[in-house]
């Protein structure tokens, strides 16, 4: 018995030191990172938990608030869970208002009624664009409606006008990492526009078509051709609701993909246009042109209440969502969350409200309301300032929560760990888990804001390195 009490006394001493080295190992990797010339004028901060117990291991500048990049997701979609429930589901309504005729003529109009969906028509699920369309034909003509005396209405309320955050900035509006939100999202709100380089640098780019086609945005194309190896630098200029987009930059020679994509400006818009073509094709035809519930409000017109109900098309589940929202970092779908969690909690649908709630919710489970300046849902704007100790502590949190599996499902795996990244200008950031060789669990919420150069990555995961 005294043999086998000094031997599991000498194996918990060995683990313990080895798990001591460890840390001073984890803190001699970060220190040098300090050092480095890239971090000379940066702000550098590193939190890691253990995941069982929560205990602080390692923790520097971890109460200093940083911007988060796309590490704010991990944030949002806990919320999300927490708010709205794993099994979550948008629902977007078509509907009609009038009558139908005996000859099929419907005196009225067709409403396409949206909560904010934001994958209607998207091609990572199973309600892509054409399954849609065929959906709302099909509940068309069984409704026996031939033709419309009206219009076809894209309903994008749900939301209000405003699309984007205040604290975005021009470069990233327009381009399709910047869509805005929509009470009625389309097609992930963005669109494509193939583009062919000119032979020589400086030549112009030439463009070869828009996908879909949209001939209700002119686009000014000043777009010069980059030299072999440079890659896509191009940006375009769309504001919300406008139909002029200016392209501005370089597109290099060799690129593979066929060109960029853009912020759809009226995603509800162009949902009912999409609507009025594909009945226009196969001979239903509309007497007025396709609108919203916004165009209408500016020239005094309501949207009148729909007779019938035609035809609910169902979101993925949060947890499908969410998946996609990780694992891409999808931009659009953070800030659709951020007000839908206002709107379930029975605010007004606004980025603000749903950031407020968002905080409320986490300052009641103990977390430091001040640690937690938060202005929208994705981590695209500059202005967030979130600490890495309340991300960890967030992280600590939700493990016990049951939808946390789809929560870690979804995060995707850098440097051998499953942790989100975040990356904005001079903005580099990591949060998520990890479980070493000897089987302990870390959570680990590394950022660095203000740094210079370039691979700063690579230094981050040397600093990273140390827990496996």
């Amino acid at each position: 018995m005294k043999f086998l009490k000094a031997a599991i006394f000498l194996i918990l001493l060995s683990i313990n030191c080895f798990a001591q080295n460890r840390i001073l190992n984890l803190e001699k990797a970060f220190n040098n990172l300090l050092a480095d010339e890239q971090a000379k004028h940066a702000i550098t901060s590193l939190c890691v938990l253990d995941a069982n117990t929560g205990k602080t291991l390692f923790a520097k500048n971890e109460q200093i608030g940083l911007a988060t990049a796309s590490t704010l997701k991990t944030i949002t979609a806990a919320t999300a869970f927490s708010i709205l429930g794993k099994d979550f589901q948008f629902q977007t309504t078509l509907a009609y208002s009038g009558n139908i005729a005996a000859d099929g003529t419907l005196t009225g109009n067709l409403i396409i009624i949206g909560s904010g969906d934001p994958t209607l028509g998207s091609w990572r699920y199973q309600n892509k664009e054409n399954a849609v369309l065929t959906q709302w034909v099909s509940a068309i003509q069984a409704a026996g409606i031939k033709k419309i005396e009206g219009a076809i209405i894209g309903d994008d309320r749900i939301f209000g006008s405003q699309t984007t955050p205040e604290g975005w900035v021009w470069q990233d509006i327009g381009n399709y990492y910047g869509a805005g939100t929509s009470g009625l999202a389309w097609r992930e709100n963005q669109f494509d526009i193939h583009l062919r380089p000119g032979s020589g640098t400086n030549d112009q780019v030439r463009i070869v078509k828009t996908v879909p086609e949209t001939p209700y945005v002119q686009i000014v194309n000043e777009l010069k051709t980059g030299a072999a190896g440079s890659g896509d630098r191009t940006y375009a200029f769309l504001p919300p609701y406008s139909n002029v987009a200016y392209l501005r930059g370089t597109w290099g020679m060799g690129i593979s993909k066929p060109g960029i994509s853009v912020a759809t400006p009226d995603p509800a818009f162009d949902c009912a246009y999409r609507l009025q073509d594909t009945l226009k094709r196969l001979g239903i035809s509309s007497s007025q042109q396709a609108t919203t519930a916004r165009l209408m409000a500016l020239t005094n017109q309501a949207v009148a209440s729909p007779t019938r109900k035609i035809s609910t098309i169902s979101s993925p589940t949060l947890s499908e969502i969410s998946y996609w929202f990780l694992k891409k970092s999808i931009n659009l779908y953070g800030e659709t969350l951020l007000k839908t969690i206002a709107l379930k909690s029975g605010k007004t649908a606004t980025t603000s409200k749903g950031a407020e709630t968002e905080v409320n919710y986490w300052a009641n489970k103990g977390i430091d309301k001040s640690a937690l300046n938060i202005i929208d849902g994705s981590g695209l704007s500059p202005g967030d300032r979130i600490t890495t100790l309340a991300m960890a502590n967030i992280l600590f949190q939700i493990q016990k929560e049951n939808w946390f599996t789809d929560f870690y499902k979804g995060l995707p795996e850098y440097n051998g760990m499953k942790i989100k990244s975040g990356t904005i200008n001079d903005v580099s950031a990591f949060a998520g888990y990890h479980t070493d060789t000897a089987g302990n669990k870390y959570i680990i919420v590394i950022n660095i804001n203000n740094y210079s150069g370039s691979g700063i990555n690579k230094k981050l995961f040397r600093v990273l390195d140390e827990l496996k």
